[in-house]
Protein backbone atom coordinates (compact mmCIF):
# COMPACT_ATOMS: atom_id res chain seq x y z
CA UNK A 1 0.00 0.00 0.00
CA UNK A 2 3.19 2.75 0.90
CA UNK A 3 4.37 1.93 -2.83
CA UNK A 4 1.74 3.77 -4.50
CA UNK A 5 2.28 7.53 -5.08
CA UNK A 6 0.81 10.18 -3.42
CA UNK A 7 -0.37 13.70 -4.01
CA UNK A 8 0.87 15.93 -5.07
CA UNK A 9 0.84 14.86 -8.57
CA UNK A 10 2.20 17.21 -10.93
CA UNK A 11 -0.04 19.87 -12.51
CA UNK A 12 -1.46 18.59 -15.86
CA UNK A 13 -4.36 18.88 -17.72
CA UNK A 14 -5.52 17.06 -21.05
CA UNK A 15 -8.54 17.52 -23.54
CA UNK A 16 -11.10 15.36 -23.16
CA UNK A 17 -11.70 12.29 -22.66
CA UNK A 18 -7.74 12.08 -22.01
CA UNK A 19 -5.03 9.35 -22.89
CA UNK A 20 -2.91 7.86 -20.15
CA UNK A 21 0.11 8.28 -22.40
CA UNK A 22 -0.09 11.76 -21.23
CA UNK A 23 -0.14 10.91 -17.66
CA UNK A 24 2.28 11.73 -14.92
CA UNK A 25 2.39 9.55 -13.12
CA UNK A 26 1.59 6.60 -15.10
CA UNK A 27 -1.45 4.80 -13.74
CA UNK A 28 -1.09 1.17 -12.50
CA UNK A 29 -3.71 -1.51 -14.61
CA UNK A 30 -2.25 -4.52 -13.06
CA UNK A 31 -0.15 -4.99 -15.96
CA UNK A 32 2.60 -6.34 -13.84
CA UNK A 33 0.71 -7.62 -10.53
CA UNK A 34 -1.91 -9.28 -11.48
CA UNK A 35 -2.24 -13.00 -11.61
CA UNK A 36 -5.11 -15.18 -12.84
CA UNK A 37 -6.59 -18.28 -11.28
CA UNK A 38 -8.84 -19.63 -14.00
CA UNK A 39 -11.62 -17.68 -12.34
CA UNK A 40 -13.60 -16.80 -15.56
CA UNK A 41 -12.18 -19.55 -17.84
CA UNK A 42 -14.81 -19.56 -21.02
CA UNK A 43 -16.80 -16.77 -20.32
CA UNK A 44 -17.20 -13.57 -22.99
CA UNK A 45 -17.85 -10.53 -21.12
CA UNK A 46 -18.50 -6.35 -22.62
CA UNK A 47 -16.66 -3.84 -20.83
CA UNK A 48 -17.49 0.02 -21.45
CA UNK A 49 -14.62 2.52 -21.04
CA UNK A 50 -12.32 -0.62 -21.92
CA UNK A 51 -9.23 1.26 -23.20
CA UNK A 52 -7.84 3.21 -19.95
CA UNK A 53 -8.33 3.85 -16.12
CA UNK A 54 -10.58 1.51 -14.33
CA UNK A 55 -11.64 -0.49 -17.58
CA UNK A 56 -8.14 -1.14 -18.83
CA UNK A 57 -7.77 -3.10 -15.51
CA UNK A 58 -10.36 -5.07 -15.46
CA UNK A 59 -10.07 -5.99 -18.84
CA UNK A 60 -6.80 -7.48 -17.80
CA UNK A 61 -7.89 -8.79 -15.05
CA UNK A 62 -10.77 -10.37 -17.02
CA UNK A 63 -8.68 -11.90 -19.83
CA UNK A 64 -6.03 -13.24 -17.19
CA UNK A 65 -9.01 -14.68 -15.53
CA UNK A 66 -9.58 -16.82 -18.79
CA UNK A 67 -12.29 -14.65 -19.94
CA UNK A 68 -12.61 -13.39 -23.77
CA UNK A 69 -13.76 -9.43 -24.09
CA UNK A 70 -15.13 -6.55 -26.16
CA UNK A 71 -13.82 -3.45 -25.39
CA UNK A 72 -16.20 -0.86 -26.31
CA UNK A 73 -14.69 2.42 -25.96
CA UNK A 74 -15.12 6.48 -27.55
CA UNK A 75 -12.30 7.45 -29.66
CA UNK A 76 -9.24 6.37 -27.67
CA UNK A 77 -7.69 4.30 -30.57
CA UNK A 78 -4.28 4.03 -29.03
CA UNK A 79 -5.13 3.60 -25.24
CA UNK A 80 -7.68 0.48 -26.87
CA UNK A 81 -5.42 -1.12 -28.80
CA UNK A 82 -2.95 -1.12 -25.77
CA UNK A 83 -5.50 -2.83 -23.87
CA UNK A 84 -6.19 -4.92 -26.92
CA UNK A 85 -2.39 -6.06 -26.88
CA UNK A 86 -2.10 -6.97 -23.31
CA UNK A 87 -5.16 -9.13 -23.69
CA UNK A 88 -3.94 -11.05 -26.33
CA UNK A 89 -0.66 -11.55 -24.40
CA UNK A 90 -2.71 -13.36 -21.98
CA UNK A 91 -4.35 -15.82 -24.83
CA UNK A 92 -7.57 -13.62 -24.73
CA UNK A 93 -9.32 -12.47 -27.63
CA UNK A 94 -9.95 -8.46 -27.42
CA UNK A 95 -12.60 -7.21 -29.98
CA UNK A 96 -12.67 -3.38 -30.07
CA UNK A 97 -15.57 -1.42 -31.10
CA UNK A 98 -15.66 2.72 -31.06
CA UNK A 99 -18.49 4.31 -30.61
CA UNK A 100 -20.65 6.62 -28.72
CA UNK A 101 -22.43 4.52 -26.38
CA UNK A 102 -25.20 7.37 -25.77
CA UNK A 103 -26.35 6.40 -29.00
CA UNK A 104 -28.79 3.44 -28.47
CA UNK A 105 -28.17 2.10 -31.87
CA UNK A 106 -24.58 1.94 -30.92
CA UNK A 107 -25.20 -0.09 -27.88
CA UNK A 108 -27.12 -2.63 -29.62
CA UNK A 109 -24.25 -2.80 -32.24
CA UNK A 110 -22.05 -3.35 -29.38
CA UNK A 111 -24.28 -6.52 -28.21
CA UNK A 112 -24.70 -7.78 -31.64
CA UNK A 113 -20.59 -7.76 -32.52
CA UNK A 114 -20.24 -9.31 -29.38
CA UNK A 115 -22.52 -11.90 -30.26
CA UNK A 116 -21.43 -12.41 -33.59
CA UNK A 117 -17.74 -12.06 -32.57
CA UNK A 118 -17.84 -14.26 -29.43
CA UNK A 119 -20.70 -16.31 -29.58
CA UNK A 120 -22.28 -15.78 -26.17
CA UNK A 121 -22.42 -12.67 -23.55
CA UNK A 122 -21.85 -13.61 -19.94
CA UNK A 123 -20.55 -10.55 -18.38
CA UNK A 124 -21.60 -7.25 -18.75
CA UNK A 125 -19.04 -4.47 -17.13
CA UNK A 126 -20.86 -0.61 -17.36
CA UNK A 127 -18.33 1.35 -16.87
CA UNK A 128 -18.13 4.34 -19.78
CA UNK A 129 -18.51 7.75 -17.92
CA UNK A 130 -18.00 11.30 -19.06
CA UNK A 131 -17.91 14.05 -16.15
CA UNK A 132 -17.10 18.00 -16.15
CA UNK A 133 -16.06 20.06 -13.40
CA UNK A 134 -18.52 23.10 -12.42
CA UNK A 135 -17.99 25.70 -10.22
CA UNK A 136 -21.50 27.51 -10.56
CA UNK A 137 -25.00 25.92 -11.55
CA UNK A 138 -25.30 28.77 -14.41
CA UNK A 139 -22.03 27.22 -15.89
CA UNK A 140 -23.28 23.49 -16.92
CA UNK A 141 -25.32 24.38 -20.40
CA UNK A 142 -28.32 22.05 -21.04
CA UNK A 143 -26.11 20.05 -23.97
CA UNK A 144 -23.89 19.18 -21.04
CA UNK A 145 -26.13 17.85 -18.66
CA UNK A 146 -27.84 15.62 -21.09
CA UNK A 147 -24.54 14.21 -22.29
CA UNK A 148 -23.55 13.66 -18.74
CA UNK A 149 -26.78 11.45 -18.60
CA UNK A 150 -26.81 9.75 -21.99
CA UNK A 151 -23.19 8.56 -21.48
CA UNK A 152 -23.72 7.53 -17.26
CA UNK A 153 -27.21 6.19 -17.08
CA UNK A 154 -29.04 6.11 -20.97
CA UNK A 155 -25.65 3.88 -22.46
CA UNK A 156 -26.54 1.59 -19.34
CA UNK A 157 -30.11 1.25 -19.77
CA UNK A 158 -29.64 0.42 -23.74
CA UNK A 159 -26.83 -1.75 -23.30
CA UNK A 160 -28.80 -3.78 -20.41
CA UNK A 161 -31.43 -3.84 -22.73
CA UNK A 162 -30.04 -5.20 -25.80
CA UNK A 163 -27.94 -7.83 -23.60
CA UNK A 164 -29.97 -9.63 -21.23
CA UNK A 165 -32.07 -11.62 -24.03
CA UNK A 166 -28.97 -13.38 -25.13
CA UNK A 167 -27.76 -14.02 -21.22
CA UNK A 168 -28.29 -17.22 -19.62
CA UNK A 169 -28.68 -17.95 -16.09
CA UNK A 170 -25.35 -17.37 -14.19
CA UNK A 171 -25.10 -14.02 -15.91
CA UNK A 172 -23.95 -11.10 -14.64
CA UNK A 173 -24.15 -7.14 -15.05
CA UNK A 174 -21.60 -5.02 -13.08
CA UNK A 175 -21.97 -1.08 -13.07
CA UNK A 176 -19.70 1.54 -12.02
CA UNK A 177 -21.27 3.83 -9.88
CA UNK A 178 -18.94 6.13 -7.62
CA UNK A 179 -18.60 7.48 -4.11
CA UNK A 180 -20.27 10.23 -5.78
CA UNK A 181 -23.67 7.83 -5.24
CA UNK A 182 -23.86 9.02 -1.86
CA UNK A 183 -21.27 12.24 -1.21
CA UNK A 184 -22.06 14.13 -4.17
CA UNK A 185 -19.56 16.40 -5.05
CA UNK A 186 -20.73 19.87 -5.88
CA UNK A 187 -18.35 20.67 -8.59
CA UNK A 188 -19.34 17.34 -10.22
CA UNK A 189 -23.18 18.09 -10.23
CA UNK A 190 -24.27 16.14 -13.44
CA UNK A 191 -21.93 13.46 -12.98
CA UNK A 192 -22.79 12.89 -8.99
CA UNK A 193 -26.83 12.85 -9.93
CA UNK A 194 -25.66 10.15 -12.46
CA UNK A 195 -24.10 7.95 -10.27
CA UNK A 196 -26.52 8.26 -8.08
CA UNK A 197 -29.24 6.86 -10.67
CA UNK A 198 -26.51 3.79 -11.20
CA UNK A 199 -26.78 2.83 -7.24
CA UNK A 200 -30.70 2.79 -7.56
CA UNK A 201 -30.77 1.34 -11.56
CA UNK A 202 -28.54 -1.62 -10.05
CA UNK A 203 -30.61 -2.34 -7.07
CA UNK A 204 -33.71 -2.06 -9.17
CA UNK A 205 -32.52 -3.93 -11.79
CA UNK A 206 -31.06 -7.14 -9.81
CA UNK A 207 -34.58 -7.50 -8.50
CA UNK A 208 -36.09 -7.40 -11.63
CA UNK A 209 -33.76 -10.03 -13.39
CA UNK A 210 -33.60 -12.68 -10.27
CA UNK A 211 -35.97 -14.76 -12.10
CA UNK A 212 -33.58 -15.31 -14.68
CA UNK A 213 -30.58 -16.49 -12.95
CA UNK A 214 -28.69 -13.09 -13.92
CA UNK A 215 -27.43 -10.81 -11.41
CA UNK A 216 -27.02 -7.69 -10.92
CA UNK A 217 -24.01 -5.26 -8.80
CA UNK A 218 -21.96 -1.51 -8.60
CA UNK A 219 -19.10 -1.28 -7.54
CA UNK A 220 -18.31 2.69 -6.48
CA UNK A 221 -14.67 4.01 -6.53
CA UNK A 222 -13.72 7.09 -4.71
CA UNK A 223 -11.17 8.60 -6.28
CA UNK A 224 -9.02 6.94 -9.15
CA UNK A 225 -5.93 8.09 -10.93
CA UNK A 226 -7.19 7.56 -14.71
CA UNK A 227 -7.46 9.77 -18.17
CA UNK A 228 -10.77 11.25 -16.56
CA UNK A 229 -9.05 13.36 -13.95
CA UNK A 230 -6.61 15.43 -16.24
CA UNK A 231 -9.06 15.90 -18.80
CA UNK A 232 -12.30 17.61 -16.59
CA UNK A 233 -10.27 19.03 -13.32
CA UNK A 234 -8.35 21.99 -13.30
CA UNK A 235 -4.65 21.26 -12.38
CA UNK A 236 -4.58 22.55 -8.95
CA UNK A 237 -7.41 20.16 -8.20
CA UNK A 238 -5.62 17.30 -9.94
CA UNK A 239 -2.24 18.37 -7.74
CA UNK A 240 -4.08 17.17 -5.20
CA UNK A 241 -6.22 14.60 -6.06
CA UNK A 242 -6.78 11.94 -3.86
CA UNK A 243 -6.24 14.30 -0.39
CA UNK A 244 -9.33 13.76 1.37
CA UNK A 245 -9.98 10.55 1.59
CA UNK A 246 -7.95 8.37 4.82
CA UNK A 247 -5.72 6.53 2.72
CA UNK A 248 -4.54 10.56 1.32
CA UNK A 249 -4.00 8.78 -2.22
CA UNK A 250 -6.10 7.84 -5.40
CA UNK A 251 -6.26 4.43 -5.82
CA UNK A 252 -4.48 2.94 -9.15
CA UNK A 253 -7.09 1.49 -11.44
CA UNK A 254 -5.37 -1.91 -10.56
CA UNK A 255 -6.82 -1.80 -7.15
CA UNK A 256 -10.23 -1.34 -8.64
CA UNK A 257 -10.10 -4.80 -10.61
CA UNK A 258 -10.61 -7.32 -7.91
CA UNK A 259 -14.15 -6.05 -6.98
CA UNK A 260 -15.05 -6.81 -10.56
CA UNK A 261 -13.74 -10.35 -10.43
CA UNK A 262 -15.18 -10.94 -7.52
CA UNK A 263 -18.43 -9.72 -8.73
CA UNK A 264 -18.60 -11.23 -11.97
CA UNK A 265 -17.22 -14.69 -10.63
CA UNK A 266 -19.50 -17.43 -11.02
CA UNK A 267 -19.18 -18.73 -7.46
CA UNK A 268 -20.29 -15.01 -6.45
CA UNK A 269 -23.84 -16.25 -7.04
CA UNK A 270 -25.80 -15.02 -3.99
CA UNK A 271 -24.55 -11.62 -4.49
CA UNK A 272 -26.78 -9.15 -5.88
CA UNK A 273 -28.10 -5.99 -5.58
CA UNK A 274 -24.81 -4.97 -3.95
CA UNK A 275 -22.86 -2.15 -4.18
CA UNK A 276 -19.06 -2.54 -3.40
CA UNK A 277 -17.74 0.58 -2.07
CA UNK A 278 -13.42 0.87 -2.96
CA UNK A 279 -12.80 4.35 -1.56
CA UNK A 280 -9.68 4.17 -0.04
CA UNK A 281 -11.42 4.46 3.80
CA UNK A 282 -14.09 7.01 3.41
CA UNK A 283 -17.19 5.43 4.32
CA UNK A 284 -20.57 4.69 2.12
CA UNK A 285 -23.61 4.94 3.37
Amino acid sequence: MNDHPKPPQPRQQQAMPGRTGAMQPKPDHGETSYTGSGRLAGRKAVITGGDSGIGRAVAIAYAREGADLLIAYLDEHEDARETQRMVEQAGRRAILVAGDVGDAAHCRRIVETAMAELGALDILVNNAAHQATFGEVGEISDEEWENTFRVNIHAMFYLVKAAVPHMKEGGTIVNTASINSDLPNPTLLAYATTKGAIHNFTGGLAQLLAARGIRVNAVAPGPVWTPLIPSTMPPEAVEKFGSSVPMKRAAQPAELATAYVMLADPLSSYVSGATIAVTGGKPFL
